[in-house]
């Protein structure tokens, strides 16, 4: 009889394995047509499954949300008999748009279940949302990969010698949410950094105080809303300001009033006021045809400003005297004032803004500069993406170095219906707008390309025209490994829409007999691949030095011998990049097995020396505002799948030579970007990477006192740029691949470093 009732539980369990979840309010939380209005700092839902039964077990929770909002840090609580506790709960960032899972493991038959979609005010609404029974075993598969892809277990072996309970515990640690309670640390302890007798002090030993004109073109904002635009900028610490407001014909009576009592309050205030509606270029020109000051910084009619925002400016103008444009980082702020997802921007990144318009807010340009440009393009048809034509021409006409991130977050941009920053899709003919902008801009610098808008509203790729079709040489070190080389190759052959190629197998030391009669078989079926002997010790770095000797095409492809196309036309995105004459390396966009991301550039500094952005994130994410669905420049590319032009690697002499194994490409692209050249990441090209099948782990004490050398000589070599990578941040970590937010311990090591 017992062992018929375990079955029967068994069987009832299977019936049940997919539990669709029922959604009802719980604390702070009220539905709006299809989205849930979140309010509070712990707004919460009751979740039902439609079967009734929360068995003891494993299951895979699905969760896929849209959210006015990058990110959210959702937590699920189980109530096993004896309340909700956190120790009982489990946590997964979702971004909205991205369906993310993760295992869980019921102790005991759960009463109840309750979500916590995020602990700051949000609109979330669920377009999936399940629990699916699934076996231990399966739990286990899955955790161990998880582990192991994230380097907390050497190999799958170490990972299941450990026992399930361990492995849960360890895998749970990865979903642990940092986000928002990090940036309250953060806000926290930039609050402590404006003491008024700092600000006093600051303000007392600034020389020369330049003028700064705020730029505000109005059209029938919430008056509230305004009303804090407003007091923003009369709460500035930093006086030698002046407003200039455009309101461009509002219909609101009440808009009008306020205007016009703000304007008679200070006099550093200044009205202008449009009886014809022209839209937010004619507007913008009207402000900016007031403008006094020496500077201009450009602020929207329902957005704020951070109350030392021109203090900082004005700081930044002292430091570099020279400069043409500024741009700061910035957050989100809502209907209450809770500020959330802060966007830490890089320093100055050609390539992402040929993207998107990374730059935003805030935006502050020399007035000579502006009228250069002349001013805002009006009936050009980028209303809607003025600021992203304007960033656009202004920084064409200046250069890289008088271009200034300020990396603090100066403005705080509105989340609310009909904003931009609610979601890009609010306004869509933003994106057009944006492409007409980026187009406009590569016809009048004379770049053979095409602005294409993607599946992502706002973001862009520029379709480089090829200048020729140039001979591309696929260099692939190997010995033996018939079994990662032969698909590598294959994949190459079979699946590459560019064929100008060859590919030089470069043989170091093979002795199996199966891949020594496939070298013969390869190189008779296709005459653009040839075997190359290297005859001597194992050097990654020597061993492709030997291969552009070799080689004929004038751009270089250093490929692994583990890696698999995906991307058909992977080649023409690779050289058409490599042949614009500002970039150096090009890296790709590369995936586990298990479609999850290995490489998608790589950010010095992480794990204190140099570690690939976004590691393990799913395939198909945005990654930390859109940084993997976008080209950008990064200080270096892996060199699994590494473009060059011929020249450049020449040029910079080659790969070092002293690294036999590790960083000889992150050294290779430091010495490159050295040399004046920009190194890019597209995700437009993607592979699979089967990650260091061929030489194994780093596992013995030789590998491990070698790796350990080549780590040092990449710190004495490039130290400085490990601890502040111009295209990261310091406010983001650098003990994880993530690109979530740094703990207050990173920040106090940050700032001594580059202090």
């Amino acid at each position: 009889m017992l062992n018929f009732r375990l079955l029967l539980g068994e069987l009832r369990r299977w019936l049940n394995r997919r539990h669709p979840l029922q959604i009802t309010a719980l604390e702070d939380t009220v539905l709006a047509g299809t989205f849930w209005r979140c309010s509070g700092g712990d707004p919460s839902l009751n979740v039902f499954p439609s079967s009734g039964l929360y068995p003891r077990g494993w299951y895979m929770l699905e969760l896929e949300l849209s959210a006015n909002v990058p990110a959210l840090p959702c937590r699920l609580y189980a109530d096993y008999g004896h309340g909700y506790k956190e120790v009982e709960s489990f946590s997964l960032t979702v971004e909205p748009g991205q369906l993310s899972k993760r295992v869980c493991y019921f102790p005991a038959r759960a009463r109840t279940l309750r979500l916590d979609p995020c602990d700051f005010p949000a609109e979330v609404r669920f377009d999936h949302f399940k629990l699916l029974k699934i076996t231990r075993g399966f739990a286990v598969r899955v955790m161990v990969r998880k582990l192991v892809n994230a380097q907390k277990y050497e190999s799958i072996g170490d990972a299941r010698a450990v026992g399930w309970r361990s492995l849960f515990q360890a895998y749970d640690q990865l979903f642990f949410p940092a986000a928002h309670s990090s940036y309250q640390t953060q806000l926290a302890r930039q609050r402590a950094s404006y003491s008024v007798n700092t600000i006093v002090e600051r303000l007392r030993r600034m020389p020369v105080k330049p003028k700064i004109s705020v730029v505000l073109p109005v059209y029938n904002p919430p008056l509230s809303m305004l009303k804090a635009c407003l007091d923003s900028v009369l709460a500035q610490s930093y006086s030698n300001w002046q407003l200039c407001i455009a309101d461009d014909a509002s219909t609101d009576p009440l808009v009008t009033k306020t205007l016009l009592e703000y304007a008679d309050c200070d006099p550093r205030i200044n009205l202008v006021r449009r009886f014809c509606n022209g839209h937010i270029c004619a507007a913008s020109n009207s402000a900016l045809s007031v403008a006094q000051g020496d500077y201009v910084a450009l602020l929207d009619h329902d957005d704020c400003l951070f109350e030392h925002a021109l203090l900082e400016v004005a700081t930044a103008i002292q430091s570099a005297p020279n400069a043409e444009i500024f741009y700061s980082d910035e957050d989100f702020i809502d209907g209450d004032g809770n500020r959330f997802s802060p966007h830490y921007k890089p320093d100055w990144n050609p390539a992402l803004l040929l993207s998107h318009n990374y730059v935003t807010h805030l935006a502050i340009y020399r007035r000579t500069l502006l009228d250069i440009a002349g001013g805002f393009r009006e009936g050009a048809g980028v209303e809607g993406a003025q600021d992203y034509d304007l960033i656009l021409r202004c920084s064409a006409l200046s250069s890289a170095e008088k271009i200034l991130h300020i990396p603090k977050v100066l403005y705080h941009w509105r989340a609310h219906e009909g904003s931009t920053a609610l979601s890009s899709d609010q306004k869509s003919y933003t994106s057009k707008a944006g492409r007409k902008a980026l187009q406009d801009y590569l016809d009048t610098q004379g770049i053979a390309a095409r602005a294409l808008e993607t599946e992502d509203d706002n973001l862009y790729r520029v379709d480089y025209q090829m200048a020729s079709q140039p001979l591309v040489s696929l260099l692939i070190p190997t010995r033996d490994m018939l079994s990662v080389l032969r698909p590598c190759v294959e994949s190459i052959l079979s699946r590459s829409t560019y064929s100008n190629f060859e590919i030089l197998i470069l043989d170091n030391q093979s002795r199996d007999s199966a891949t020594l009669a496939w070298f013969s078989e390869v190189q008779n079926f296709d005459s653009r691949v040839r075997v190359l002997a290297y005859d001597h010790p194992f050097n990654y770095s020597a061993i492709n030095n030997f291969g552009v000797t070799e080689a004929r095409g004038e751009i270089i492809g250093l490929i692994n011998n583990d890696v698999e196309v995906i991307t058909p036309g992977w080649i023409e995105e690779l050289a058409s990049l490599s042949q614009q004459p500002e970039n150096g390396c090009v890296g790709a966009l590369l995936y586990y097995p298990d479609d999850t991301v290995q490489h998608a550039g790589v950010i010095l500094g992480l794990g204190g020396y140099a570690a690939h952005s976004h590691r393990g994130s799913p395939r198909g994410s945005q990654g930390y505002f859109n940084r993997l669905k976008v080209r950008q420049n990064l200080s270096a590319v892996t060199g699994a799948c590494l473009f060059v032009r011929k020249s450049v690697y020449e040029q910079v002499g080659g790969l070092d030579e002293a690294y036999t194994v590790a960083y000889n490409d992150v050294d290779f692209c430091l010495r490159v970007q050295a040399a004046g050249y920009l190194n890019v990441f597209t995700p437009f090209a993607e592979l699979y990477h089967h990650e260091s099948k061929s030489r194994g782990q780093e596992d013995t004490p030789e590998k491990i006192a070698r790796f350990d050398e080549e780590k040092a000589r990449l710190a004495e070599r490039w130290g400085a740029l490990l601890q502040r990578d111009p295209f990261y941040h310091p406010n983001l970590t650098r003990a994880r691949e993530d690109f979530s937010l740094a703990g207050q311990d990173e920040l106090a090591v940050t700032e001594a470093a580059v202090a």
